[in-house]
């Protein structure tokens, strides 16, 4: 079947792809002006932007300090642009910002000043979104797990806001990152994609079609078939998009992802209090000997961890893990990756990536 448009608010692309938004830094202007520019929506992630502008913030042992530094607003808005700039009127570029980020609030209106055309926002329930975007002309996609999470949402919005949202990501647990369930829930079948979608379908027609994305897993143009016949709207794709040149991550974190077994992607406790998958890598080995680099939250990254409390029991900084990894530092680095990480074989430009995705059966 030929594929179609996606259609969100505003926004119509050639593609019902969306490049989801990986932190720290592995999607940030390349990948998203890149995505767009081929016809699909790009996405950059919000945190930690401090990292990609360091001479617009003040830094210590080479961490940005604080939150207004580490999720820095003038940082966002030169991604962002430089994105618009690189996708040269083609596709759309949005944010993902996860709720649990310290300063949320100013990271949503910093995203709305820039001019991003969507935002993508999980982690937690983004219930208070529409106010901190006000009028503005922007997509609203919340991240959910669940028609339960769907229907609380669009409860919320319409009551508080007048508002309903203008699509919404159903991320199942395959994904790379963090979670919307629990260790025991991400392996049960009753909670995989292909089961959660049905009725999230069912809860979005009761509030006027809302279009549904799905996320976690998705890997070739089967999957995209799959899901658009089942009802989805489009779908969401992140670690395919990390065997890419143009993805802004190091060489090195993209050489971890391409080099990892199935069994070397598995689940893990994070301190933003979800749990996240990602790369075994020797990371873990450290935390379990004692020897991992120690937590001194300098940036205050994530409002659950509690200014490092979570951190020190789950034995990383997660933040400056990340920021590692985005760096290519292997011994140190934290490597998020989807399920399907493994499958990676071969680095190719974002261009043929979307024309595999996208050619005609």
């Amino acid at each position: 079947m030929k594929l179609p448009h996606l259609k969100i608010r505003n926004i119509e692309v050639p593609y019902p792809i969306i490049q989801g938004g990986m932190g720290i830094g592995v999607s940030w202007e390349r990948l998203a002006g890149n995505v767009a520019k081929n016809g699909c929506i790009g996405i950059v992630s919000t945190v930690c932007t401090g990292y990609r502008h360091p001479n617009f913030v003040k830094m210590k042992k080479g961490r940005p300090v604080k939150p207004e530094n580490l999720h820095n607003g003038p940082a966002l808005t030169k991604i962002i642009e430089d994105a618009k700039q690189i996708a040269d009127g083609m596709g759309a570029v949005g944010v993902n910002i996860l709720c649990a980020i310290t300063d949320y609030a100013r990271v949503v209106k910093d995203s709305v000043a820039a001019g991003a055309q969507l935002i993508i926002s999980g982690a937690g329930l983004p219930l208070r979104l529409p106010e901190y975007v006000g009028k503005a002309d922007v997509a609203l996609l919340p991240i959910i797990s669940s028609s339960r999470a769907l229907k609380l949402i669009c409860k919320s919005w319409q009551r508080r806001y007048d508002r309903l949202p203008d699509a919404a990501v159903l991320e199942g647990p395959l994904s790379g990152g963090h979670q919307g369930f629990t260790m025991e829930q991400c392996e049960d079948p009753a909670f995989q994609l292909d089961n959660l979608l049905p009725p999230v379908i069912e809860e979005a027609k009761r509030w006027g079609d809302i279009p549904i994305i799905v996320a976690g897993g998705v890997w070739d143009r089967g999957d995209i078939d799959k899901y658009l016949e089942m009802g989805a709207a489009g779908v969401q794709m992140g670690t395919r998009f990390i065997g890419t040149y143009e993805c802004d991550a190091d060489p090195h974190f993209k050489q971890v992802i391409l080099e990892a077994t199935k069994d070397d992607i598995q689940l893990i406790h994070s301190p933003v209090g979800y749990p996240a998958r990602g790369v075994i890598t020797q990371l873990q080995h450290d935390m379990e000997s004692g020897t991992a680099p120690p937590i001194q939250c300098i940036s205050n990254c994530v409002t659950p961890c509690d200014h490092g409390k979570e951190a020190k029991e789950v034995g990383f900084c997660i933040s400056d893990r990340l920021a590692d990894a985005q760096r290519g530092k292997q011994d140190t680095g934290l490597f998020f990756s989807g399920s399907n990480g493994y499958r990676l074989s071969e680095i190719v430009p974002v261009k043929e990536l979307i024309e595999e995705l996208t050619a005609d059966p």
